[in-house]
Formats: structure tokens, sequence, C-alpha cells
């Protein structure tokens, strides 16, 4: 979900109204959400929810990803997931803290965490013990390097999903899903989230057959184009199945982030029937859309491209973030 990604975003979001730092994409929600959404007739199936509640939950051993075994609790009420909410929320689970920089937040979660106190994305100690966590669930192996782990591990019982886990989404969920014994309920999601693509995908190919797309990021007047593997690059060009600029196919084999800059001259090569543009530069006037060679690039021109502010989910990854973007482009893309 892009260690290296991570960090160019933590160097670029510093210096934007909206800060996006990424070291490598309150309590539980009351733990239950199954049990009152049983079967109206007897004849029905009951959900995973209903399912996994119907057995109360047991302290658990489990080994991280980095080979720790880890003493998760039976039902843990104060998780610190930090810039893991995603899987959070698609599980109907409430952290005790989320992640934050020093500008921001993860916007396109907050219909669920409006209430729910900050930490700062570098969790310092101090910090993660005065929400006196029972769970801590960390991603990427850099999270805890240093002699961090042995100190989060004082705090409360720490798992790490590892940078193999951490750079899939659906391998993370699927694992949390597992550390929350809602093993069930992460299917379910991830499930629903594949028929969606799925029905997604068959709509765009009838509404723009072999018609390509791109994703822009503007930031600090520097635009950058998204990777045709990684981020929501990965949602729209296998999720989706939509066709791949040939400009972003030849950024994305020398690149080595999720989002790789891309200059104004290249841009004017760019052969993308429609942009998707996130503007991070929206606050202090977008000067370089007002370049000739950006109104001169075809999509721009022909009123196919489709703006999108930083907070919403498409610098980020999950199941949540991910069903946003294909709103998004069914929404943009598919009329």
């Amino acid at each position: 979900m892009f260690g290296k990604s991570r960090k160019l975003i933590v160097v670029l979001l510093s210096v934007m109204v909206l800060s996006l730092v990424l070291a490598a994409c309150g309590g539980n929600k009351e733990n239950n959400e199954g049990s009152s959404n049983t079967a109206a007739t007897e004849s029905a199936s009951p959900s995973p929810e209903a399912t996994e509640t119907a057995a109360a939950p047991t302290e658990q051993k489990l080994t991280d990803g980095l080979g720790n075994e880890v003493t998760i609790p039976a039902n843990p009420q104060k998780i610190i997931a930090s810039y893991l909410e995603d899987y959070l929320v698609a599980l109907g689970v409430k952290p005790v803290a989320q992640w934050s920089v020093p500008n921001g937040i993860q916007d396109y979660l907050q219909t669920d965490l409006k209430d729910i106190p900050t930490i700062s994305y570098d969790l310092p100690f101090e910090a993660v013990t005065s929400f006196t966590p029972d769970l801590l669930i960390l991603g990427a192996n850099s999270t805890v390097e240093g002699g961090k782990y042995e100190q989060y591990s004082k705090i409360a019982p720490t798992f790490v999903l590892g940078d193999e886990v951490n750079s899939d989404w659906r391998k993370a969920l699927l694992k949390i899903g597992e550390v929350l014994q809602k093993k069930n309920q992460a299917q379910k999601v991830l499930d629903d989230y594949e028929a969606k693509a799925a029905d997604a995908k068959t709509k765009l190919q009838a509404a723009i057959p072999d018609q390509s797309v791109a994703a822009l990021w503007l930031v600090a007047n520097k635009f950058y184009v998204v990777s045709d593997k990684l981020s929501s690059g990965a949602v729209l060009y296998n999720d989706l199945g939509l066709k791949v600029p040939n400009v972003v196919k030849e950024i994305s084999a020398s690149g080595t982030g999720s989002w790789n800059e891309i200059s104004l001259e290249k841009l004017a090569d760019l052969d993308a029937d429609h942009l998707i543009l996130i503007n991070s530069d929206k606050s202090t006037g977008s000067e370089a859309l007002k370049d000739p060679i950006w109104q001169s690039i075809p999509a721009v021109k022909n009123g196919h491209m489709y703006e999108y502010e930083a907070a919403s989910s498409w610098l980020y990854y999950g199941p949540v973030a991910s069903s946003q973007m294909i709103d998004n482009v069914l929404k943009d893309i598919a009329k």
C-alpha cells in the first residue's frame, strides 16, 4: 500500500496545508456490531457479524509480521492502529485515537471518526501511554525500528503487520480481521468490494471502451502521476481494468513510488482520455493549472478532467478508500 511512496508523501505534504506523513495507507465499536442484526426470519442465514459474536471472543496468541508472539486480548476496547484506521472503519471498530499530522487527518474517514481524538503519526511513547490502550496494531517494519517495539509492548500488546502484509490492503484487512476475531466480517468486506469492483468494471467497459485514464497529484506546484500498480493506480488499472496511458507506463517503469514526478513537458505527451486530478494547491491558487501546457492537454481541453481535493480518498488506500474511488470514477466517467 508503498514504503518508498510513503516517504515521498511525508516530504511533500509537510510543506502543504494538508500534510500526509507516511512512516513507510475511544474504543472498539462495542465489538458486537452484528449481535442485533440477525435475520428477520428463521430461514435466513446469520450474518458474519452475528456468527462471530455468537461465541464469546477469547484471548489468543498470534505471531506478527516480525515474528513476535503477541497475546491479543479477548475483546480489546482501546485500540490504536495508526494509519490503519481504514480497516477499523470497514470492520465497524472505533479506535481510541486516530492518526494525524500537524495540519491534517484522514478526512475521508471522518464520518466514522469525527469525535475520535488524534495522536501524532510518529506515536510518541508518552502520547500512546496517555490513551491507556489495550492493543496496538502497527503497519510497516519501520514503525518499530530502533527499539520502539520493546517500548510499545510495555504499554500494550503490540502486533506489527510487517511490510509484506502492510503493502497489500487485502492481506492487511484479513490479518486485522484475524487479530480482532472478525475474520468472517473481514472476508465479507473483501468479497463485497470485489463484487463492487467487478460490477463497476463492466459498467466502465460499456461506457468508455478502450479509453484510458490517468490520476495526477498537484502539490507544491509540481505534478505527480500515480503508478500503474500501486495506490489508486491499482484500483484504476487492476480492479477496474481501465487502460493505462503510455506515459503512465513509462514513468511507472522507472519510478520507485506510488506517485512519481512528471514534468509539464511530459504532461503535454500524456495520452489519457480522462484525467483525475488531486489538487493539494487549491488554497495557494493552483498556479500550475494556468500554464498553457496544462491547458493544452487533450483531456483538459475536452472537459474530461475531474478534480478532487487532497482530503479525498485518492491519496490513501484500503477497502474504504478504494470503494470511494470506485464511486468517484463511476460518477465522473460512467455517465
